[in-house]
């Protein structure tokens, strides 16, 4: 099985050490950024199956780095802060992170986060579908041959691509992953943790809902006619989403 490569992005030595030889010490290859110019210069280089990444950094901080990644690369994004707020949450997944770990961190945390994103990246690439973990609306033996139709959205799952009226629309996996999950299960209400469990396959935490939140925001954003007004993705007040 090919080697992950994880991008470690912080301006400081020691903490990417640390988690240089932590990720090393499971089986991954790393490189390094002290910043976020860096950084991008590696992503346009190299392929990635994860990027860890400080926000305060210099030169561009964080979110911006992260926002020009997602120009070239659909690979998951764990921000790595002791930037801890709500909004500094919000703003990361605004930005097309998939996750965010705070700083100082448990080892045993990241080392499970890194692998879960790595997993949900690779299964949606048919990378590793033999992967035992892998849950069945996303493993790429079960994908249809024929497009999913869903109003004015096209989704191809052998290209993992969604168009929208003839224009293809650019998601991250996570969000791909969770549009494909609700179109699939149509009108079946999906609460907070059990999206949370499905897509990011790992148990659901307090403060998961929030991510969900804006995660359902961002693609909402993406998909719908009128983001506010939605009417592919609704919200079941007090239950969670579906798609009719």
């Amino acid at each position: 099985m090919e080697t992950s490569r994880i991008l470690i992005v912080d301006d400081n030595p020691e903490i990417r050490e640390i988690v240089r030889i932590l990720l090393e010490g499971e089986g991954f290859d790393t490189e390094e950024a002290g910043d976020g110019q860096t950084a991008l210069k590696l992503t346009r280089e190299i392929s990635f199956d994860l990027i860890i990444l400080d926000i305060m950094i210099p030169g561009i901080n964080g979110y911006q780095t992260c926002i020009e990644i997602r120009k070239n690369s659909n690979a998951p994004i764990l921000f790595l802060s002791a930037r801890t707020k709500d909004s500094d949450k919000t703003l990361g997944f605004s930005s097309g992170g998939d996750d965010f770990l705070a700083k100082p961190f448990s080892y045993n945390e990241l080392i499970n986060r890194a692998k879960a994103l790595i997993r949900r990246y690779q299964v949606y690439r048919g990378k590793d579908a033999s992967d035992p973990d892998i849950s069945t609306f996303a493993s790429s033996a079960d994908r249809s041959k024929e497009p999913l139709l869903f109003h004015h959205l096209t989704i191809n799952e052998a290209q993992e691509e969604v168009v929208s009226d003839g224009s293809p629309l650019i998601l991250t996996d996570t969000e791909y992953a969770m549009l494909l999950l609700l179109v699939k299960h149509r009108r079946q209400i999906f609460s907070a943790q059990r999206l949370y469990e499905s897509v990011w396959n790992e148990p659901y935490y307090r403060g998961a809902n929030n991510t969900v939140m804006v995660h359902i925001r961002n693609l909402r954003l993406k998909i719908e006619k009128d983001p506010k007004n939605p009417t592919l993705i609704k919200t079941v007040w007090g239950k969670g989403y579906r798609c009719d």
